[in-house]
């Protein structure tokens, strides 16, 4: 792709969210995400693969069907309460479509179909931008309207993407799936407490986008796609594996490293609002997570692949300049310490 094309397609990305935030009326708040959503796509097709295709004709069908509704469920708002301020969404009808238009964009389940064969049709650094970037805007609008969102919808969504989310990627080998997955059931988590502690959603929004932008640097890093390509890692660069298996640590939110601090906190929180059984259930079905983290560590740390060329000092002599990569890693894995301020921050 030519780098002027690639530079005005990253610029459209940045402007379209930016508008979305900005925005204090619903239909520029559509026309960023919009805007995102034709941004995308040439990335997602430059690879001239029928199956890039494929998945950039269901990723437009699908954003096109949530456009549709978030834009039919504002204007119905409009309607009936006279104005189009993003934070006076009070009809029930228009709330509870608008919350369906969003999850569609977001991937959350039961709208999740698209997401895991959208991810495994694109290349490494398309999944990076779509599994973080993307995420922002609608849900930073599902924050600006937490107060007018139907609890019960959100908690009921909450505990199908997490159970979906770590079921799913039980039986998956391949690298890009499985974070396809992982983001379903981070966004059950975020849409679990969004109606009760925003600021909550807000900080593990962040913390996902910090381990998962990890995550695919690393596998751009070593090449991997398959948990086999992963494997062998150990071989090619040593230090980026345990790395690696940290950082899925991290994502599954074992302590100490910094994705237990958000679902910590989110615990803490709805046990504090009387929902122990549903806090429960969620905490289990994270577990389904955990077990296809640890099995890509343990394909990481514990086996090693047959391998016909001698790659072990391969690592050192193209060691580049990491210090980006370096600096994420730290912060996706040692954040813990700092939960205190946080809390203080958030409260």
């Amino acid at each position: 792709m030519s780098p002027y094309a690639l530079s005005i397609i990253m610029s459209s990305l940045a402007t379209g969210t930016m508008l979305t935030l900005a925005s204090n009326h619903w239909f520029m708040a559509w026309m960023g995400l919009e805007l995102n959503t034709l941004a995308i796509i040439p990335l997602m097709t430059k690879t001239h693969h029928p199956r890039a295709t494929e998945a950039a004709t269901k990723y437009f069908l699908m954003q096109a069907l949530a456009s549709a509704m978030i834009l039919f469920s504002s204007t119905m708002n409009a309607w009936f309460m006279g104005e189009w301020e993003i934070t006076n969404m009070s009809h029930p009808i228009s709330t509870a479509m608008l919350t369906i238009g969003l999850a569609m964009k977001l991937g959350i389940a039961p709208f999740h179909m698209w997401l895991p064969d959208v991810l495994q049709g694109l290349n490494l650094l398309t999944c990076l931008i779509l599994s973080t970037w993307q995420k922002i805007a609608p849900m930073i609008l599902m924050i600006q309207i937490y107060s007018q969102l139907n609890a019960n919808l959100l908690i009921v969504m909450a505990i199908l993407s997490t159970t979906i989310g770590g079921w799913g990627g039980l039986n998956q080998t391949q690298l890009r799936k499985i974070m396809a997955y992982s983001s379903i059931a981070h966004l059950g988590w975020m849409t679990l407490v969004l109606c009760f502690m925003p600021s909550l959603t807000l900080l593990n929004l962040t913390m996902y986008m910090m381990m998962t932008t990890v995550m695919f640097m690393m596998f751009m890093n070593t090449m991997s796609t398959t948990i086999n390509k992963m494997a062998m890692s150990w071989l090619k660069n040593p230090v980026m594996a345990a790395s690696m298996m940290i950082v899925l640590m991290s994502l599954g939110g074992l302590p100490p490293t910094t994705g237990f601090m958000p679902k910590w906190l989110i615990i803490q929180e709805m046990t504090k609002q009387n929902l122990t059984a549903i806090t429960t259930i969620i905490a289990l079905s994270s577990l389904l997570s955990l077990f296809f983290y640890l099995r890509m560590s343990y394909s990481i740390s514990l086996t090693t692949s047959p391998n016909i060329s001698n790659t072990f000092s391969v690592w050192r002599q193209n060691n580049k300049n990491q210090t980006f990569m370096s600096m994420m890693i730290i912060l996706s894995t040692l954040m813990l310490p700092i939960t205190p301020t946080l809390i203080n921050i958030l409260n």
